[in-house]
């Protein structure tokens, strides 16, 4: 017998889903003239939950660069440093070697800043509560050229500071600075949102202006010397809980400068841009959290712990599938077909928690292969859309009932698992970040900070863990008729 999928069909039971649910419950509807057809409703699937630590990540050559920390109440203290390399003025990630001629005459240099560009992202307090204080130092040991570091990549200890800033994160604000010359009318220039960190004179004029004609020549003799940046929050001098921000790797360092030839006295901005950059993260987490990923004693927890910044995970696990559809009305998993099948993930509700400890936008939901590597779902295979992406599901959502829950759609994945066309290897839920709107992401971010606490599996053998905000599971089914 041959089935065909109906539009009107997956619409309307997909309105159940969304309404409370009744065990066993039968679906009833009428489609034209065909007749009556019936969808079973289960939504007291066992669901066994685990937060676990999240697989390490790379940091090297990524869009946004996470750089601060944030004391998190619940999560314990996360910290951000962002390591970047220094080019000859010129360079570019594509130029190759770009020797640098110095301007004619006597330079004299008015000052020098590091420009950091917010990008899309930042997570934290940004009030005057939180004021963060970033030291810029140089580098001990220069960054290897195409090279790969992670989030746990250490650098040694940096000891020679360029320059230090105190502010308070607006990663909203534009900027407005001067940028007229010295001596000159003021001409006031509104530019993106950024951190401007004065750094050292001395440091440029040697570095550069002071330079030998060799590491003039040679972007890799200059980059041999000087090493490159480390940036990173003093934390004496901050306060508040603070946050990560993300920025921009690509950015550098801006030094206005006046070149004098006898009477003639010309004005310039000359960039040393930064190429290539990473971030070293490195967190002390709380009891609890730490308890939550080291607990190995319960079959699944009540709570589970999501966070960015290659934070942690929840491995999610549906021990009891086939028995769903053992009793003698169905006659197992043969005798069904899946019409739908959701998985809903709710925050725990918690008027304690700072607001702007906002939850994650968007979580993932992959498996693992039969050699241990992430792969897609089968429902999140083939999307090329934000509207498939969106059907997936994984984005936080407040105005669907329950409110504050993420809804993945995982029907074939359901399917596959009772038909036994694909073995459980680990399936988890991960936090993922928003950039990406045409397909569904699976490798680890340090581009997202957020995190998430949301309440455990469903167990139907323990009463204790059913509550109303448990991770669930639902499945409709139509029985074949034999």
């Amino acid at each position: 017998m041959k089935f065909f999928r109906i539009d009107l069909l997956t619409l309307l039971i997909s309105l159940f889903i969304l309404n409370s649910c009744k065990n066993q419950d039968t679906v009833g509807f009428t489609l034209g003239t065909k007749g009556n057809l019936s969808g079973s409703l289960i939504d007291t699937a066992t669901v066994f939950t685990k937060t676990v630590a999240e697989d390490s990540v790379v940091t090297s050559g990524i869009a946004k660069c996470p750089l601060g920390y944030i004391n998190d109440p619940i999560f314990g203290v996360t910290q951000a440093d962002l390591i970047t390399d220094l080019n000859l003025p010129g360079m570019t990630s594509s130029s190759g070697n770009v020797p640098y001629t110095l301007p004619a005459g006597t330079i004299t240099i008015d000052s020098a800043v590091l420009i950091l560009k917010y990008s899309p992202g930042f997570y934290g307090d940004s009030t005057s509560a939180s004021q963060y204080t970033l030291n810029v130092y140089q580098l001990p040991q220069r960054q290897t050229d195409g090279a790969t570091y992670y989030n746990f990549t250490t650098w040694g200890t940096p000891s020679v500071l360029l320059g230090t800033k105190s502010f308070i994160a607006r990663p909203g604000t534009h900027v407005i600075i001067d940028s007229a010359a010295t001596g000159k009318a003021p001409v006031p220039d509104t530019i993106a949102p950024q951190i401007r960190i004065p750094i050292s004179q001395s440091f440029l004029r040697t570095a550069l202006f002071s330079a030998s004609a060799a590491q003039l020549n040679s972007n890799l003799i200059f980059k041999n010397n000087v090493k490159g940046l480390y940036i990173t929050i003093n934390r004496g001098q901050s306060t508040g809980t603070g946050g990560i921000m993300m920025v921009s790797g690509a950015d550098s360092i801006a030094v206005y400068i006046r070149s004098a030839s006898g009477t003639v006295i010309d004005t310039a901005t000359v960039y040393l841009p930064t190429i290539s950059h990473a971030s070293y993260i490195h967190n002390t987490r709380s009891t609890v959290f730490q308890n939550a990923i080291t607990n190995k004693t319960t079959l699944t927890d009540s709570l589970v712990y999501l966070q960015g910044l290659a934070g942690s995970r929840v491995k999610v696990s549906f021990p009891y599938l086939d028995s769903l559809f053992s009793n003698k009305n169905v006659g197992g998993v043969n005798n069904v077909i899946i019409n739908r099948a959701e998985l809903v993930v709710t925050m725990n509700p918690n008027s304690n928690i700072p607001p702007y400890l906002v939850p994650l936008p968007r979580l993932s939901l992959y498996e693992l292969d039969i050699a241990h590597q992430r792969v897609e779902l089968p429902d999140a295979t083939g999307l090329s859309t934000a509207d498939a992406v969106g059907a997936f599901g994984g984005f936080f959502l407040t105005s669907v009932k329950p409110a504050n829950t993420y809804h993945f759609l995982v029907t074939s994945y359901i399917q596959n698992r009772i038909t036994n066309k694909l073995i459980d290897y680990g399936t988890y839920l991960a936090p993922i970040d928003t950039t990406n709107t045409t397909s569904v992401d699976i490798t680890p971010s340090a581009q997202v900070a957020a995190r998430t606490v949301a309440r455990g599996g469903y167990v139907n053998a323990l009463g204790a863990k059913n509550s109303p905000y448990s991770m669930r599971l639902n499945v409709i089914y139509t029985k074949i008729k034999q």
